[in-house]
């Protein structure tokens, strides 16, 4: 951490604990606003996922599998890596 980020942390520990909660308040929700764009793009590809897989459902061109096969499918891929 630079040290200019060093100092201003160490000050606002010394903060009582409302101030310290407003901080750190309103620094996540600005990572949130620089992130917002990029959340809007995932959100909007896996609506287009989940869109193409339950039309390929309908449409009989893909299966789907249960839970306790897929947990095993996992499992041994895990372990074996």
């Amino acid at each position: 951490m630079a040290s200019t980020a060093e100092s201003v942390l160490q000050d606002a520990l010394k903060l009582p604990e409302e101030d310290r909660a407003e901080i750190a308040t309103r620094l996540i929700a600005s990572l949130d606003a620089e992130s917002n764009e990029s959340r809007d793009d995932v959100e909007e590809a896996w609506a287009a996922e989940i869109e193409r897989r339950c039309e390929a459902l309908d449409a009989g061109t893909t299966t789907t599998r249960g839970w306790e096969e897929v947990r095993r499918r996992i499992e041994v891929d895990f372990l074996h890596k």
